[in-house]
């Protein structure tokens, strides 16, 4: 499993709206609004590398009211929460 974290900035008036559209992306597997630097931030999990440009540069970045994206990629996970649970339930798909 790929997890890419997606920090997102976006169109402040309009950031329930956006978050909720993100994250009815396939390979979306959360959305968070924070405090900070960026408006949101969006968990992508993928089987391959090659999904990773579907679903952040084709999906994420072309949502209206997305300003601009940065993608950090995961290299190792030290904790997991039944990720691989939520999978089989057909959430990554």
């Amino acid at each position: 499993m790929i997890t890419a974290i997606v920090l997102i900035d976006t169109d402040p008036a309009r950031i329930p709206e956006i978050a909720a559209q993100v994250a009815e992306i396939a390979g979306v597997s959360e959305v968070y609004s924070v405090t900070g630097e960026v408006d949101l931030v969006a968990m992508v999990r993928v089987r391959e590398h090659e999904k990773l440009a579907d679903v952040i540069a084709d999906s994420i970045s072309k949502v209206d009211g997305v300003l601009r994206t940065q993608t950090y990629i995961a290299f190792r996970a030290y904790s997991e929460h039944d990720l691989e649970e939520a999978f089989d339930l057909g959430l990554g798909d």
